[in-house]
């Protein structure tokens, strides 16, 4: 079975379990790592994921699939279930927006003002640019980058 059809079948299993918890699908990875395969569901809320709010979508979602004939998965793997975590990936639209006032790590593909990297407060959003304050050296400065350039962006923890 194609790696993108495990997902599928997961996603489909695991969205009904979400939605009676008032949770939502982050992410799902079937990957192989060394000799072992690792099926990692990534789950989030408002307020964030507790370690309990895993362990009960795991064991809730390894029911489903021990429950399908014929399994979807038939090799052996590891079931992870687990949060995106603090400094999860700006995506997609929604993770953009949800982001706009929070402290960010932005990645260029091409240096802007002799820097390829930049951390600051996402505080504007357009559908082709973000606006971060963001500190150089002692002083608060607003910096607007193209979202052409941006190679990657997550949220970060502020030090």
């Amino acid at each position: 079975m194609s790696t993108a059809t495990v997902i599928e079948t997961v996603n489909r299993l695991v969205q009904p379990i979400l939605d009676e918890h008032h949770f939502e699908l982050f992410d799902t990875e079937f990957v192989k790592e060394g000799p072992s395969w690792y099926l990692r569901v990534y789950i989030d809320k408002k307020g964030g994921i507790t370690l309990e709010d895993c362990v009960n979508v795991s064991d809730q979602l390894s029911a489903a699939l021990d429950a399908c004939d014929p399994d979807p998965i038939p090799q052996q793997y590891f079931l992870e279930v687990s949060s995106p975590g603090a400094e999860r990936p700006l995506r997609n639209e929604k993770d953009y927006e949800q982001a706009v006032n929070q402290y960010i790590h932005v990645s260029l593909y091409q240096a802007v003002n002799g820097k390829k990297v930049y951390e600051g407060t996402l505080t504007e959003l357009t559908p082709d640019t973000l606006t971060l304050d963001w500190l150089n050296k002692t002083r608060h400065q607003k910096l607007t980058l193209q979202r052409k350039l941006i190679a990657k962006a997550r949220l970060a923890v502020k030090i």
